[in-house]
């Protein structure tokens, strides 16, 4: 598709005609939601096509729709209604829902596996922390075997303290099962 170059409009004269700066409409070019044409110098033209995409753009942004969303919607194609209005069709909208659903749970699959990694990354530091303190200590002349005896009793109790934990969490399972 060739453009008129008598209609198109440099990145400032877009801006103002749609009533927003230069930086959010190369924002929304760098997020590939349109995809201007380039003069010989390498600047930014845009086209009535482009203006009513950014337009449809502000519109879903001042909705509340996530850029995510939107990108998802840009997508899709509006149908045109009897009274000229131009919306989505059910099929759009679910297929809109259902890409929207699976980036969720593909972030909810990101953000478990993170958790997973943040509490093996505090198991290791908490281990790292004692051997720190176990090290500083003998350097401080706090004799070995003192620190040893120290560590293998601190190990003890927090075995027992786990033990006692599950057996009271037991007891409570059991406890609300016969109320």
């Amino acid at each position: 598709m060739s453009r008129d170059p008598s209609a198109l409009l440099t990145v400032r004269d877009a801006a103002q005609r749609l009533n927003v700066t230069p930086r959010t409409l190369k924002y929304y070019e760098e997020r590939g939601l349109v995809t201007p044409t380039r003069s010989e110098g390498r600047y930014r033209l845009y086209d009535e096509h482009d203006l009513e995409q950014f337009a449809r753009i502000l519109r879903l942004r001042a909705l509340g729709f996530s850029l995510h969303g939107i990108t998802e919607m840009l997508k899709r194609p509006l149908e045109s209604l009897d009274d000229g209005r131009r919306r989505y069709s059910q099929e759009s909208l679910q297929q809109i829902a259902d890409a929207l659903a699976q980036q969720i749970d593909t972030l909810d699959a990101r953000i478990a596996a993170v958790r997973r990694e943040l509490r093996e990354a505090q198991t290791v530091r908490t281990e790292l922390a004692g051997d720190l303190d176990y090290l500083r200590r003998r350097l401080a002349g706090v004799p070995s075997e003192t620190l040893i005896d120290e560590r293998l009793a601190a190990t003890r109790r927090r075995k027992e303290e786990a033990k006692e934990a599950k057996e009271s969490a037991g007891g409570r399972k059991h406890g609300s099962a016969r109320e």
